[in-house]
């Protein structure tokens, strides 16, 4: 379990929270401290937090509250290792459908923007959650899906767990067909992260980006969603709208698969769940 580290006096101060009392908050908010009505919160990837903290600053999306990023007061988005930003209200809630419509919502204004550079980046030993994480990713998508883990030494010691979902993978890389819709910014980790306070907007904290199809991101939650968070199958059939969605619940299908084989903290509680969508997620193929 990590350590809960309140945020250095220097960061406070450089952010205006130094005489603020500190509340420490739930994995939601990534370890994060709330002050009043600022959180701060430590980053993974410098990078990352700063891209996310400049698009969440300007972006506007209908019927969505967005943690606003708070710049120190020399105008940075990271000090030290931690990032600033405007406390909203909230909880995740199982009110799935409506997690899948703020993924549509919110896509087509990303749908413009840059791919980030540092989503075209190697990975490198030693890896961290996000090179694990780009890595599974690949793996949704490369015609050989294992390759990539094998290239960078991440299949030398499995589990028999996750040698069970390396086997899942393969298996379903033959269902695979080419898809046409674009790739663009997406949100890749809605499921668990978006925000409900009543009858108010859902809101959204962070932005994980992946660089894959619109529809992608929605079939992650709908994977997520079916795999562990108890929702009904029918989720699936609902948001069948959505353009290639078979292929796209596919790829978001082998996408966790392989986060489950290569994660280093992953625990057998979680093919079962997956392995249960991914029967459903043939039929529809």
């Amino acid at each position: 379990m990590s350590l809960v580290v309140e945020p250095p006096a220097h960061v406070r101060s450089t952010f205006g929270l130094r005489e603020s009392v500190g509340v420490a908050l739930d994995g939601t908010w990534d370890r994060g401290w709330r002050y009043d009505d600022v959180v701060l919160a430590p980053v993974a990837d410098n990078a990352r937090a700063a891209w996310s903290a400049k698009i969440r600053e300007s972006l506007d999306v209908d019927g969505v509250r967005l943690a606003r990023p708070v710049r120190s007061s020399d105008g940075r988005y990271v000090v030290s290792g931690w990032h600033a930003e405007s406390f909203i209200t909230g909880t995740p809630e199982p009110r799935y459908d409506e997690v899948v419509s703020v993924a549509v919502r919110l896509h087509a204004k990303t749908a413009t923007l840059e791919r980030p550079r540092f989503l075209a980046q190697s990975v490198t030993a030693p890896y961290s959650d996000v090179d694990v994480f780009t890595v599974a990713d690949q793996s949704a998508w490369a015609d050989d899906p294992l390759q990539a883990a094998r290239g960078h030494g991440m299949l030398e010691s499995v589990t028999e767990d996750s040698a069970r979902s390396m086997a899942l993978i393969s298996q379903l890389a033959g269902l695979r067909r080419p898809v046409h819709t674009p790739d663009q910014v997406v949100h890749g980790d809605l499921f668990s992260t978006v925000l409900f306070a009543g009858a108010a907007a859902p809101g959204i904290v962070d932005f994980t980006p992946y660089w894959r199809p619109a529809p992608w991101a929605a079939a992650v939650v709908v994977v997520d969603a079916i795999s562990w968070g108890g929702a009904d199958a029918g989720l699936i059939s609902r948001w069948s709208v959505l353009p290639e969605w078979p292929q796209m619940l596919l790829r978001a299908l082998m996408f966790r698969l392989a986060v489950h084989a290569l994660h280093k903290r992953s625990t057998p509680g979680v093919l079962p769940g997956l392995a249960y969508t991914a029967e459903l997620v043939r039929t529809v193929l």
